[in-house]
């Protein structure tokens, strides 16, 4: 499974699961340079959330004629180029449309990575392969975020973004020597590719990633008052303890993969989406027991990142014909998913009741994930029994 060419795929992931979530670690930093406030600079991280969700269906529509490697290396330049346009950043404006250009091939290049990844292996393999591609995103909360972190605080942040202009410039040099040449899908009209949104399937698959997903986020948003204020950790041990939650959405990423190639996606997903409804009411439980939030910070955080797999072989053997493009569009999905997390989470915190509740509000999103991961399969159900009726 570890072929070089996969292994170029998570290098691009790693760089761009850096830059999409060490902004945070660094905001204060940035902000103090600019010159701006704290929820200013706050604009960056929605910036970029904003070039994901624009980026991932446009650029994959317009490069849809070419070569899957071509498209690749064509999003790995841009990503190396516009992150470079941060390290020059002199101003407020200047870096918001840095980040707003550098999140452009984001969700684009996680689309087509997605379906590439699944091209490379063989067929029963497919869902690893495309975890494997997702290591890359996990292991940036392992090392790429706290490195960068502890650089934008102890050097500069302009060295942060240093860092991931180089590990742009690697994946650019690995994709062109690793990745072998693939022949790209046979043309089709853009009218043709966007009536696969015409499919109430594909709709509820969008639903599941920006509601499901959801869940995760409005607990790992509010994540560091949660360890400070409810369970008492010191500040310098946030650090130490997001890097543990980052090792869980790597080991949950893999054991992902090989749960959708045993199952079928649709019914991993469910049972993944059922695993992280529980933990999240078990975090809101037990969060002072220290010992006990640092088990559930990496369990939960394990059977967050085992759901992409699933989703994204889900995404893809849904829209055959149009993979590359509702691969890309299921990533816009995670953006929302974060954005809508973040904030319905955040409702109950301001409303008084603490920084438990966010876990519960996670908790419903992630079972309105259920509920519609059940409609996928009574839909699929319904369809064979036309199609058995119509034989």
């Amino acid at each position: 499974m570890f072929k070089k060419s996969l292994i170029a795929l998570a290098i691009g992931g790693f760089g761009i699961g850096m830059t999409e979530f060490v902004m945070m670690g660094i905001l204060p930093d940035v902000a103090k340079d600019l010159n701006v406030t704290i929820p200013q600079a706050g604009h960056f991280i929605s910036a970029y959330a904003l070039g994901v969700v624009i980026g991932a269906p446009i650029l994959v529509g317009i490069a849809g004629n070419y070569s899957p490697k071509k498209i690749l290396l064509s999003l790995m330049i841009g990503f190396t180029v516009f992150n470079s346009l941060s390290v020059f950043a002199s101003s407020y404006g200047l870096m918001l449309i840095s980040r707003l250009l550098s999140g452009l091939p984001h969700g684009a290049f996680f689309g087509v990575g997605a379906v590439v990844a699944s091209r490379l292996v063989a067929k029963e393999k497919a869902a690893s392969a495309v975890a494997m591609m997702f290591s890359g995103l996990t292991v940036a909360n392992i090392i790429g975020i706290p490195l960068g972190t502890y650089v934008g605080h102890n050097i500069s942040w302009r060295y942060t973004f240093m860092i991931v202009v180089f590990i742009g410039l690697l994946t650019v040099i690995a994709i062109r020597f690793w990745l072998p040449k693939i022949e790209k899908s046979e043309p089709i009209p853009i009218k043709q590719a966007l009536k696969i949104f015409k499919r109430t399937e594909l709709w509820l698959i969008l639903a599941i990633t920006a509601i499901g997903t959801g869940g995760f986020f409005a607990w790992y948003s509010y994540i560091t008052p949660l360890l400070t204020e409810v369970s008492g950790f010191d500040n310098d041990m946030v650090i130490f303890i997001l890097m543990l939650a980052g090792l869980g959405m790597t080991c949950g990423n893999i054991l992902g993969g090989k749960l959708a190639d045993s199952f079928s996606p649709i019914k991993a997903t469910a049972i993944l989406l059922s695993a992280m409804t529980l933990c999240l009411i078990t975090i809101s439980l037990i969060a002072p027991i220290q010992w006990a939030m640092l088990l559930m910070v990496f369990v939960t955080g394990a059977f967050a990142f085992s759901t992409a797999p699933s989703i994204q072989m889900l995404m893809i053997k849904s829209a055959k014909e149009s993979e590359m493009l509702a691969s890309s569009v299921n990533q816009a999905a995670f953006n929302i998913a974060n954005a809508v997390g973040a904030f319905l989470g955040g409702l109950p915190i301001a409303a008084g009741y603490g920084y438990t509740s966010p876990e519960l509000v996670g908790a419903c999103l992630a079972f309105g994930g259920i509920l519609l991961s059940i409609s996928v399969m009574a839909l699929r159900k319904k369809r064979a029994k036309q199609a058995a009726a119509q034989a």
